[in-house]
């Protein structure tokens, strides 16, 4: 007698994603849709939700100020993949307040019910003398800290019947229309006629492909444990005189070191994070979820014209 095996694929889920139109939320819709999975997008405007209806994602409309709309799309949601953040450095404290009440209603909503929380982090202010790893733990807390605390915020949760896992983000997440930190640089390399970096530049960045940063997205939805920190990472410490060599030379530009006083000046908001050192190590994560980086380089894609200027 034959016995006839049915295998059937991993269920689909309806996952609530916040910073859906954005840079790096527009290619995780994208890369959760072509999977199967139904897509609901928080949108703060006609043109947002349009947008996301366009590609066959739902719309939610509201922001992270309402909490009372993101705790509604929170209930009807499989699992959440929480990337927006209100990116205003005139008011960067006020900005993670605003994060650290939408993340806490967030997994107030999801306690108890074992769904996932994923939510945006990142890989800046690593560990003096070495990469930082998954093992890592970060000093912020409460919501007058970086971003609001929310990645230890979220992780405590892991103990209250919530899956959640920190998505630690590279400071360029690169690829053509970047409109990131790299974008930024290379308009004050093109302002200043110098392509600059602070100190001696052995300071160093990671970065990640965006459509490499996508798919880990989506694997650590399928697979990463509850209380998890993955690495978005394709190179983990680029020298921060190398990055801008990279620019320079696209742009034709000289290359020169800009005294850590002077950084200020020269570079503008900016210039705190370019001073990090950030270098990190994503070993952990590749093993976990089974992630290998395929995309371009982030000076493939200076050289490739990523970051052209406006005629």
């Amino acid at each position: 007698m034959s016995v006839t095996v049915i295998t059937r694929e991993k269920p689909t889920m309806r996952v609530f994603v916040t910073g859906a139109s954005g840079w790096i939320g527009s290619a995780v819709t994208d890369e959760l849709l072509t999977h199967g999975h139904e897509v609901v997008g928080l949108a703060r405007s006609d043109t947002s939700a349009a947008a996301l209806e366009a590609k066959g994602a739902g719309a939610h409309r509201g922001s992270l100020d309402d909490l009372d709309s993101l705790a509604s799309a929170t209930e009807a949601a499989d699992a959440v993949i929480h990337l927006a953040f209100k990116h205003d450095f005139s008011d960067y404290a006020g900005a993670g307040r605003t994060e650290h009440a939408a993340v806490q209603r967030m997994l107030d909503t999801l306690k108890g019910s074992d769904r996932p929380f994923l939510l945006a982090s990142g890989l800046a202010g690593g560990v003096p003398g070495r990469p930082l790893t998954e093992d890592d733990t970060v000093p912020h807390h409460g919501p007058d800290s970086m971003r609001g605390g929310s990645e230890n915020l979220a992780l405590s949760y892991a103990e209250l019947g919530v899956r959640p896992v920190a998505l630690r983000f590279a400071a360029t997440v690169h690829g053509m229309g970047d409109p990131g930190f790299t974008a930024v640089l290379t308009r004050i390399a093109a302002e200043h006629g110098v392509a600059g970096y602070i100190g001696d530049g052995t300071n160093c960045w990671p970065a990640v492909h965006r459509s490499d940063a996508a798919r880990m997205v989506r694997l650590a939805l399928d697979k990463a444990p509850a209380g998890s920190r993955m690495h978005a990472a394709g190179e983990d410490a680029l020298p921060t005189r190398d990055i801008a060599a990279a620019i320079g030379s696209y742009l034709g530009l000289p290359t020169a070191s800009v005294a850590p006083e002077d950084a200020a000046a020269h570079f503008g908001w900016i210039s705190g994070f370019f001073g990090m050192d950030a270098a990190t190590t994503h070993a952990r994560t590749q093993e976990v979820l089974g992630w290998t980086p395929t995309g371009p380089t982030l000076f493939e894609d200076i050289a490739a014209g990523a970051y052209a200027l406006p005629e």
